[in-house]
């Protein structure tokens, strides 16, 4: 799947990996990038930048009205959507000691915004015969999250629910892709090395640190060769592998790099 002359929508695309896939769709020849955001003013500069071809939303993706909202502005603009990045995420930093509060939140963002996007733009491809969805989960939806427990459990369900929505429905034209990086030169991840959270720090000891233009590579690539699982860092495959070839010494051995950690 090319992205030229293609409508895509981002959301998360203030800043980070979504900003710097919003760009790159647009360098690639997208017909039409709709940033979308919590941060409008953030989204705002983002679509000023890459000029006439982008629009800003602010969206809630966490609200499903808020999602076809979302939709409906981008057909309006540019026509019927064909690929949906559902690229917001929020993260916790709390194991067992995470409130219900930051579970029905996580789960909403990092969970059912996927399911409401889904919602909105399938039907839609559908009736087409093609439309992609793309969702971020993060390395950690394969192989865990050190430190965050609803973090892990959510992105987790968020390559679930892509597996669901690929098996359903490739064979009516829609294809589906799960992006899991691992660690990404973002404020986020800056933000939590500074204050040495746990989970900051695994990442950090986990392997090379990309930045947003090398994900949003991948990106490209791995869409336009429709692979299911993209992978900005290789390295993540072979983990994977590791842990379905023997599950019990994968765990220990995630319990001792986790306890290192912590030492």
């Amino acid at each position: 799947m090319r992205v030229r002359d293609r409508v895509v929508v981002v959301t998360g695309a203030a800043s980070g990996i979504g900003r710097a896939m919003a760009e790159r769709f647009a360098a690639e020849g997208a017909a039409g990038v709709v940033v979308s955001d919590l941060d409008e003013a953030g989204a705002a500069r983002v679509a000023e930048k890459i000029g006439e071809r982008a629009v800003a939303v602010r969206a809630d993706v966490s609200s499903q009205d808020e999602v076809r909202a979302l939709v409906e502005a981008a057909e309006q603009a540019f026509g019927p959507v064909g690929l949906f990045c559902s690229n917001a995420g929020v993260i916790t930093g709390h194991g067992l000691e995470a409130g219900d509060d930051e579970w029905e939140s996580t789960l909403a963002v990092n969970v059912l915004a996927h399911v409401y996007a889904a919602r909105a733009v399938v039907p839609g491809m559908v009736e087409r015969g093609e439309g992609y969805l793309l969702s971020t989960c993060s390395a950690a939806g394969l192989i865990s999250c050190p430190g965050d427990a609803p973090y892990a459990v959510t992105k987790s369900a968020a390559i679930a629910f892509a597996e669901w929505l690929a098996i359903h429905y490739r064979p009516k034209g829609v294809k589906v892709s799960v992006l899991c990086p691992q660690g990404v030169r973002t404020a986020m991840l800056e933000r939590g090395v500074e204050e040495d959270h746990l989970t900051f720090r695994a990442v950090a000891a986990s392997g090379t640190i990309l930045s947003p233009a090398q994900v949003a590579q991948a990106v490209v690539d791995g869409l336009e060769a429709e692979r299911f699982h993209i992978f900005p860092h290789p390295e993540v495959a072979e983990f994977v592998r590791r842990k379905y070839d023997d599950p019990d010494r994968w765990l220990a051995g995630m319990a001792r790099f986790v306890d290192s950690l912590e030492e």
